[in-house]
């Protein structure tokens, strides 16, 4: 093709791109060139909103900019997720996610101000699996012996779930247990892990950072996890799945952009992320969260939340648990 016929070529693919791509693509070459702001809709102090301020420490020095973090904390993340939903897609309103907001939020909740189509998945942060727990003083030695024990008692057999995360999760393990466990609503891990101390509720699936708290006072055993492998600092504790309970689940923190975030940009976050996650003290602060540091790539992140959704919705379907 000669020269004209190329600048031809050119001049009729820019006039016919929607106007609002243009401005995007243009920027998209000298990205960033002003400070980028993470949201997070939690309250400061959590954990999610750690991992963001640990990020946005480090990102700067690939990115050649400021990263600040901004609280929008509300029930649900609702808040937060929809601001960030609603930005505009330039790369510069970034949201540090969780499958909350973004999968059983959909799942759970009808009247949403944004849909799982509004985000441009950037990249995993880290991931954290579940413990099951009940109370030292339980004769169960076994997650079998919960389940047969539930299944003999079930007027005695409960659960506490302090959101819609670990109530559907805990349901999915009655489902491929047959055990019959009951949800009782607490309002955080802590207080579901209080319950099962106190020996209020038989049992509650907690991520790992309160379960080890509560695991170091000695009132709480952990019967299994929930990760693909057992964990490095729990090498005595089984996974569900060795123990034959088809239950693999962890919940991940990651960025996500606005939809419609030029892939260029996207890509170059989804490799400054993966430097910094891979910087050895940033690897030993996540780790010191009992989250494990782990990154993916915007495509497998997208599949993911793709896979997630229709799961848990089936779930909340199969257990009567209906949407708000």
């Amino acid at each position: 093709m000669r020269l004209n016929q190329k600048l031809r070529l050119l001049a009729a693919t820019l006039v016919c791109a929607p106007a609002s791509w243009l401005p995007l693509a243009a920027a998209a070459a000298d990205y960033p060139t002003r400070p980028i702001t993470i949201v997070v809709g939690y309250s400061a102090g959590g954990g999610v909103d750690a991992l963001a301020r640990i990020v946005a420490e480090k990102l700067p020095i690939g990115l050649g900019q400021p990263v600040v973090v901004e609280n929008r904390p509300s029930v649900g993340a609702i808040v937060g997720s929809a601001f960030v939903a609603k930005a505009k897609p330039d790369g510069y309103t970034l949201l540090m996610g969780a499958p909350g907001p973004i999968v059983f939020n959909h799942v759970l909740n009808a009247k949403l101000p944004y849909g799982p189509h509004d985000f441009a998945p950037i990249s995993f942060v880290g991931i954290s699996p579940l413990m099951l727990l009940t109370q030292s003083a339980n004769p169960a030695k076994s997650v079998q012996d919960l389940v047969n024990f539930s299944k003999q008692n079930p007027d005695k057999s409960n659960y506490g779930a302090s959101s819609a995360s670990f109530q559907l999760i805990t349901e999915l393990f009655n489902s491929k247990t047959g055990a019959r466990f009951a949800h009782i609503p607490y309002k955080g891990t802590n207080d579901s892990i209080m319950a099962v101390m106190t020996g209020d509720v038989s049992m509650t699936l907690a991520d790992i950072g309160p379960a080890s708290t509560a695991l170091q006072g000695g009132r709480v055993k952990a019967l299994a996890v929930t990760s693909a492998e057992r964990l490095k600092d729990y090498p005595n504790v089984p996974t569900l799945s060795e123990l034959g309970v088809d239950l693999k689940v962890s919940l991940w923190i990651g960025l996500l952009a606005p939809a419609g975030t030029p892939p260029e940009i996207v890509k170059r976050l989804q490799e400054e992320l993966a430097k910094v996650v891979d910087m050895p003290d940033v690897k030993k602060r996540i780790s010191a969260m009992s989250v494990i540091p782990a990154t993916n790539t915007p495509e497998e992140f997208s599949r993911l939340i793709a896979t997630e959704i229709p799961l848990w919705r089936q779930v909340a379907k199969d257990n009567n648990i209906k949407a708000n």
